[in-house]
């Protein structure tokens, strides 16, 4: 009989065999070894299973970062069920979008934490039953109360090697896109991303990324496959992640620009002195590299982090990808401003134009992606999935080039994508809700600069002849539709939207309509 294949193992009980007593996440003064995090794992996947949960069911998580979560991850392989984990930033209307299409046989809640439009209902935590009454719920906290057995990994361990997990991004047209992610993918993105940072068994990744998000998901496996520890916090909170630099011996973080814009801003003033700190430096030895990803970096906040003591290296990645694509290690990063670097091993870029043809060295146009990394499919959408994928290629839909050397700079993530905080925002989608206000004819939404989120959105509304209406009214519509971070920042009522020659609504003349705007209410 053959070997199996690593995808067909069961990570977590082999590493805990291997390094049983090695750390394995530190979390709010907890420390877990590996032992103990592959315990408390098999107690929630006889849970799991005691539940009634099936060889490749699907199961939603709705959770922050925790300990109990990272174990949940590992749990729902280890039941061979297939992972779905809700972004907790939405609203209920958005998340049961993703539920409708992936029809999980089960959702793990984390009650105390809210879905967006839960956050000012009073101080008691929604119960599980109520979530959503057509899917079986139940809390995380009660979870292992339900066990029957404990699932046996072998002789395999996903009933699917094919189908680890659906993750969702939301389409440009507003409509949701689960991106399947198998347990190759992430093995090759571990392996090729180990073989750019360079691994020490003593690394210690401080990870503050919601773990519903590619970025932190892609920390949980790499730390298990490397019998690493992981640092967790349950989202960046800057006095907190200064404390962790400090004490916890980090060797490596997941930032995106807007938190390292706010770590470089916390800094006392006159400290940064010809490159060197006179006190207080926000890197501690400890720490050999920063990933930043999530938004295009600016030369000078690279600058700013350099004079710090802060080594960053620049990321490209996506969740089609099973997170980074490309990498520039610091020394790269500050001597190319604006590149992502190369291409990770096994991993190949192109630069094509419209037609799909090669372009020459130099010249910008869509960025094609091919690697085990990349996503088999998007979850019973066959139409976009053919799309994406053409001829083994990903077409990511991103605008970037290539100089000489072969580094990628990417020039616009997905044309009209907002990015703020790291977080993508689909104009397509705000776009929608406030054309859903009965008072409303039509809104453009736009990305403006900002000098500590990256870009911040921008609405431009219509309204129906006759109709009046606040700002703030439309606000309070918005947030029963949209999470607090997809919310427009400005909003100017007009009373016609720019207008191309073939009738379409000028982006590009609303985006100056909004500058000029935001510049008179300064």
């Amino acid at each position: 009989m053959p070997p199996l294949h690593p995808s067909m193992t069961d990570w977590l009980r082999a590493r805990a065999r291997a390094t049983p007593h090695k750390l394995a996440v530190l979390y709010d003064g907890r420390a877990i070894s590996y032992a103990e995090l592959d315990r408390l794992t098999d107690g929630l996947a006889a849970g799991l299973v005691g539940l009634g949960v099936q060889p490749d069911d699907r199961v939603a998580t709705h959770m922050g970062s925790s300990v109990e979560a990272i174990a949940l991850i590992h749990a729902v392989a280890r039941a061979r069920a297939v992972l779905v984990p809700l972004n907790i930033r939405l609203t209920k209307i958005e998340q049961s979008r993703q539920i409708s299409l992936t029809k999980p046989a089960l959702i793990v809640v984390d009650e105390g934490v809210r879905t967006a439009d839960e956050e000012g209902m009073g101080e008691d935590p929604p119960h599980t039953t109520r979530w959503v009454s057509s899917t079986p719920a139940v809390a995380l906290t009660d979870l292992a109360q339900h066990a029957s057995r404990v699932p046996q990994p072998n002789p395999v361990y996903p009933a699917n090697p094919d189908l680890q997990s659906i993750i969702f991004t939301s389409g440009v047209t507003g409509a949701p896109k689960g991106v399947v992610l198998s347990f190759d993918n992430h093995l090759w993105s571990a392996t090729a991303s180990a073989y750019r940072l360079g691994l020490d068994g003593n690394d210690r990744w401080l990870s503050c990324l919601p773990l519903y998000h590619v970025g932190g998901l892609s920390v949980v496996f790499r730390s298990c496959l490397y019998g690493t520890a992981i640092v967790l916090q349950r989202r960046f909170d800057l006095e907190e992640f200064q404390r962790s630099l400090r004490e916890d011996s980090v060797t490596l973080t997941s930032l995106v620009p807007t938190m390292l814009h706010r770590l470089l801003n916390s800094l006392p003033p006159n400290t940064v002195s010809h490159g060197l700190l006179s006190h207080k430096p926000c890197r501690p030895g400890s720490l050999r590299m920063a990933l930043l990803g999530g938004a295009a970096a600016t030369p000078d906040l690279l600058n700013a982090a350099a004079e710090a003591g802060m080594r960053v290296a620049t990321t490209y990645g996506l969740t089609e990808a099973a997170s980074q694509v490309a990498t520039a290690l610091p020394a790269d990063a500050q001597r190319k401003p604006g590149s992502v670097g190369k291409p990770l091993m096994f991993t190949e870029l192109r630069i094509v134009d419209t037609g799909g043809n090669n372009l020459p060295i130099g010249e910008i146009g869509e960025v094609l992606v091919r690697g085990p990394q990349v996503m088999t499919e998007y979850y019973g959408n066959p139409d976009a999935t053919a799309t994406a994928l053409q001829d083994g290629w990903l077409h990511t839909g991103d605008v970037g080039y290539l100089d000489p050397d072969g580094d990628l700079f990417i020039v616009q993530r997905r044309r009209d994508i907002i990015i703020s905080g790291g977080e993508n925002i689909y104009p397509a989608e705000v776009e929608a809700v406030l054309r859903g206000h009965p008072a409303v004819v039509d809104a453009c939404v736009v990305g403006l600069p900002d000098a500590e989120w990256g870009q911040r959105s921008a609405a431009a509304v219509q309204l129906h002849a006759g109709e009046t209406l606040s700002q703030d009214a439309l606000l309070t519509y918005s947030r029963a539709h949209l999470a607090g971070y997809k919310q427009p920042r400005t909003i100017r009522f007009v009373d016609a939207l720019p207008q191309t020659a073939s009738g379409k609504i000028a982006r590009r003349a609303v985006e100056t309509l909004m500058t000029d705007f935001d510049s008179n209410m300064e």
